[in-house]
């Protein structure tokens, strides 16, 4: 079921060794792995998942599903019209729409050591929530070279704290971006598999 992702992210093994720090031997079928560990989840934190106000847990997952619709047919066109609208659908939708919310609650209830809990404390943690507040503020633009996003955000959540210039190159934003939508379309997957098993129970 998860092997599409698995190839996606497998490109990624060096990173996901090194910077993720997951457990080795994961990096090639992260998402499998992942999805192993989110059968072990809570029932408390599933059961928020589904029950969060606002927007339903089936809404964000077809809309996750459009997204990777998305990214399929932009990365087959040779246009830099299409690469910027792209960049900036990554930029809002891994960043800003999927919410720190739940990789920070995914740091309290996946195992610690865990290829889950790694994931989600890279994806809460800097640079990447640098990105997600520079993006959410509107406080990014292209590098002039146009390989590079330039962004500005704070190190911490002190108000009083200088704002930081922060870069990221192309090919590490696409490394974040496809963690961060695994990761999210794998637990909001299982989350709801476990909530139709307990219903037909």
């Amino acid at each position: 079921m998860w092997m599409f992702l698995d190839q996606q992210l497998a490109r990624d093994s060096a990173r996901l060794l090194r910077d993720v720090r997951v457990p080795a031997g994961s990096e090639d079928h992260l998402a499998s792995v992942l999805a192993d560990e989110s059968h072990s989840l809570s029932d408390d934190f599933v059961h928020g998942l589904l029950s969060e106000p606002g927007v339903p847990l089936t809404s964000r997952l077809e809309e996750l599903k459009a997204f990777q619709g998305w990214m399929d047919v932009a990365s087959t066109v040779a246009s830099p019209v299409v690469t910027r609208a792209q960049v900036l659908t990554q930029l809002y939708f891994c960043f800003v729409y999927l919410q720190e919310s739940l990789y920070r609650e995914l740091k309290n209830h996946a195992t610690t050591g865990g290829a889950l809990h790694r994931c989600a404390r890279y994806l809460s943690d800097n640079p990447v929530r640098a990105l997600r507040n520079a993006v959410a503020h509107g406080n990014w633009h292209y590098r002039t070279d146009f390989k590079a996003l330039v962004f500005y955000a704070r190190k911490g959540t002190d108000p009083n704290e200088p704002v930081c210039r922060w870069e990221v190159e192309q090919a590490e934003l696409d490394f974040w971006q496809r963690l961060a939508r695994t990761v999210a379309y794998v637990v909001m997957t299982v989350a709801s598999e476990r909530t139709l098993e307990t219903r037909l129970h």
